[in-house]
């Protein structure tokens, strides 16, 4: 099945494995809670148990270091495309507000970004992360 819209996440390379797995899943939440209608519907098995629902479409992961993270994000508000963002000063708080304080006091061009993550046409997508290779 071909989307018309596309869904990136981009992870710094150099994070612990603890660290990308939690930035990765922080950041689909909020592409989740920006666009409610990629959310599928909910799952049965074969023995009628129900199941969550799930975002209905691929979710490609790129890696990047430091400078082509703030590339990306750069990109990213050019086209006017708002990105879910974590930043390095968020693996030490302990909730959202505290997440928020610790955005709300660094300007952009000083964010310690960890990861970013975007929903939105294809091609817009594609020269958003052009140049990032495959997470691995």
């Amino acid at each position: 099945m071909q989307f018309d819209t596309k869904i990136a996440v981009v992870i710094r390379t150099d994070l612990e494995t603890w660290q990308r797995l939690n930035v990765a899943s922080f950041l689909a939440g909020g592409i989740a809670a920006a666009f409610p209608e990629c959310i599928g519907e909910p799952y049965l098995d074969g023995s009628g148990s129900r199941y969550l629902s799930l975002i209905g479409q691929p979710i490609l992961i790129y890696g990047a270091d430091r400078a082509a993270l703030s590339r990306a994000l750069e990109r990213a508000l050019a086209r006017n495309v708002t990105p879910a963002v974590y930043t390095e000063d968020m693996f030490r708080t302990t909730h959202d507000a505290a997440n928020r304080e610790v955005m709300r006091a660094v300007a952009r061009a000083d964010l310690n970004l960890v990861g970013i993550a975007m929903r939105a046409e294809r091609k817009v997508v594609d020269k958003i992360v052009d140049g990032l290779k495959f997470h691995s």
